[in-house]
């Protein structure tokens, strides 16, 4: 990423809110270019979603950098990522987690995902294909949980793989024009539910894709 770039980027997440320090620098390591196909290469530092392989969106910077913001992940902290794309939200946690599993319905994707993460020397990424609405019961509990498509409610399996203490961040909603972003945090006695922001995610769709 050229300096010109890493200024443009970071002036755009600083002006939608994303003020931590550890979540910009993260962003900053990760060049977005990398995972978008050269026809949308030049727009990989413009604040907008982005087409990338089977029909699927690369989100935009700053929704990533907000939802990043809100999970508050810790250098310690085991991750689970719900929606891989082509790997560019995980790439970034990888850099404020011990580890990073993240699951993709779409095994192209995947497959996609692992050459982005192993061409930057990413080695604390697992990458899974399956269906991520159940999580990954193997792995866990979980200090934190990302969700990257819109849920009817958060989901009951995912709610049950974090730690007590453990967060999830994951858009709600059964409209295209009416999500939220919600922080779900487990307690001792349950959890504790915050409204963040407006969004507006693809939806969470069962079941694996064998592209």
């Amino acid at each position: 990423m050229t300096p010109e770039n890493t200024m443009r980027l970071q002036l755009s997440l600083r002006s939608r809110g994303v003020t931590d320090a550890r979540v910009l620098t993260a962003m900053e390591l990760v060049d977005r270019a990398l995972f978008v196909t050269e026809t949308f290469a030049a727009r990989a530092y413009d604040d907008v979603p982005l087409p990338v392989a089977v029909g699927q969106t690369i989100s935009q910077p700053s929704v990533v950098g907000l939802m990043t913001q809100a999970l508050d992940v810790q250098p310690r902290d085991k991750v689970l990522e719900v929606g891989t794309g082509t790997g560019y939200q995980s790439a970034i946690l990888s850099h404020l987690a011990r580890r990073v599993y993240t699951v993709e319905r779409h095994r192209a994707l995947t497959r996609i995902a692992q050459r982005n993460h192993q061409a930057m020397g990413l080695s604390n990424i697992t990458q899974i294909t399956g269906d991520g609405s159940f999580g990954l019961p193997e792995q866990a509990p979980f200090d934190r949980i990302l969700v990257t498509a819109a849920a009817e409610d958060p989901p009951g399996p995912l709610l049950a793989q974090l730690r007590i203490g453990g967060s999830m961040v994951v858009p709600v909603g059964v409209s295209d024009h009416i999500q939220m972003l919600i922080k779900v945090t487990r307690t001792p006695d349950g959890y504790d539910y915050d409204e963040l922001s407006p969004v507006r995610f693809v939806p969470l769709v069962e079941g694996v894709e064998h592209d």
